[in-house]
């Protein structure tokens, strides 16, 4: 299994943050957010939202439709998603800049309504409850050593569902456990695990 990459420039990253032409948005995405920590309800629920678009499809579709998805749903900001109709939903399905997924633009609409009867700090809070403990977790050095779920994501995905969130499995969940800095997957020998170490610390 695929340790880290070092090419072109020599910096060493995790395999899927290699720089090329056609993977220079991984490259900043990976340098400079995935894994650092994210707070903030409205910020963990445009997280969630983004790991639901993104099933079944690249991350890097998802990445660069980013501020179409920003602009599309209000910045992700919770108390106005919630106010969306069914014609706002219509409205999203003819949207180009984003994915126009009829279930998946429902849901997010839906997480929305859930998220705004929770108390202000209550989504963020109820999220960071499942981060593992950081002491004596293995640190992955090839991308073999990581799995899609963990018990954590699989019981946070329970608990989200059982509020009324939708499209938020083990595997969504992880995804976004990995990139809000709930836990690091940086591998041992990429150069952004010390800075994502550091901010978690």
């Amino acid at each position: 299994m695929s340790g880290v990459v070092r090419e072109p420039d020599g910096i060493p990253r995790c395999p899927w943050g290699m720089e090329s032409a056609q993977m220079a948005d991984y490259r900043a995405y990976h340098d400079t957010e995935w894994g650092l920590p994210v707070h903030g309800d409205d910020a963990l629920f445009e997280r969630m939202s983004l790991e639901a678009f993104q099933s079944g499809l690249s991350w890097i579709t998802i990445l660069r439709r980013r501020p179409g998805f920003r602009a599309a749903f209000a910045g992700f900001r919770i108390p106005e998603v919630a106010r969306f109709t069914d014609a706002d939903a219509e409205r999203l399905l003819t949207d180009p800049g984003i994915i126009r997924n009829r279930a998946k633009i429902a849901a997010t609409i839906n997480n929305a309504k859930v998220a705004a009867e929770l108390a202000p700090g209550e989504l963020d809070e109820l999220v960071w409850s499942y981060a593992p403990a950081r002491a004596g977790r293995p640190v992955p050095r090839t991308v073999g050593d990581l799995q899609p779920t963990t018990p954590e994501s699989t019981a946070l995905a329970k608990d989200l569902k059982k509020r009324g969130f939708r499209f938020v499995g083990p595997t969504t969940a992880y995804a976004m456990m990995q990139a809000c800095g709930l836990v690091n997957d940086h591998l041992a020998e990429c150069h952004v695990r010390a800075a994502v170490e550091a901010a978690a610390g």
